[in-house]
């Protein structure tokens, strides 16, 4: 089975894909393109996994990666360092060639962004926490303090969790609301005391309060398209013992 890679139109020619959970060597609850070296799949099966996924977008680079935390740090990367020493945080930018950018979701949103003029690009994990607390402002004020600029970056909201599968409690909303009372917007009434929250457009609305000349949301579900991507929610309501993770990857 070949790797299923989505690319964003608006990205263009930049190397960049939004990774499914296709056309890897992992089996079971991991089949097949599991890339999450947090998890509990053969480290073996992981490794290549992630060497076929960056091969898949940018051959020869060198895969960087994160410690993801579900914060609102990003870090500015100008050389290639190990698995092993990930920095904590949630966001990644750079400007040099040959590093392939990679952040890891299962219902979260990955947010890819590349200012072509300036030859920066960055990529953002924003799950509920790290959207609501700002990762993708710090993403673009990260690219900012190395040569881009916010009305010329592009950015691609990837495959996530959807308004329809996304179904929260009234402690969550409240969350929403007293940061700022317009965010009830992004909720749509669900069974009773509880709501569902559309994560992609809250994060495509962030974006554009920034000043970001140019978005795109994909519009696709983790939760029920089960046999292109891996979903944390949905492997919770099924009581399966772990999940996997894909693969969103930029570069230059």
């Amino acid at each position: 089975m070949t790797i299923d890679v989505v690319r964003a139109k608006s990205l263009g020619d930049i190397p960049h894909g939004f990774l499914g959970r296709r056309g890897g060597v992992s089996t079971g609850a991991y089949a097949s393109l599991n890339v999450g070296i947090g998890s509990d799949d053969d480290p073996a099966n992981i490794a290549e996994n992630r060497r076929r996924a960056t091969e898949a977008v940018l051959p020869s680079a060198k895969l960087v990666g994160l410690y993801q935390v579900h914060s609102a740090d990003a870090v500015t990367v100008i050389e290639p360092f190990d698995d092993a020493i990930r920095p904590h945080a949630d966001a990644l930018v750079t400007n040099r060639p040959g590093l392939a950018l990679g952040i890891l979701t299962a219902d979260c949103a990955p947010v890819l962004f590349a200012d072509r003029e300036a030859g920066v690009v960055g990529t953002a994990h924003a799950g509920w926490k790290g959207a609501l607390g700002g990762v993708t402002d710090a993403t673009v004020l990260a690219m900012e303090a190395i040569g881009a600029h916010r009305d010329r970056i592009v950015a691609a909201v990837g495959p996530c969790i959807s308004r329809a599968s996304y179904e929260v409690d009234d402690a969550f909303i409240r969350r929403f609301c007293e940061a700022d009372p317009e965010n009830e917007r992004f909720f749509a009434d669900g069974r009773a005391d509880h709501y569902q929250f559309d994560l992609e457009a809250y994060v495509v609305s962030r974006l554009a309060v920034a000043g970001i000349g140019r978005i795109e949301a994909l519009g696709l579900d983790t939760y029920t398209d089960e046999d292109r991507f891996f979903s944390y929610r949905r492997a919770t309501h099924r009581d399966e013992p772990s999940y996997g993770r894909q693969i969103s990857i930029i570069g230059l």
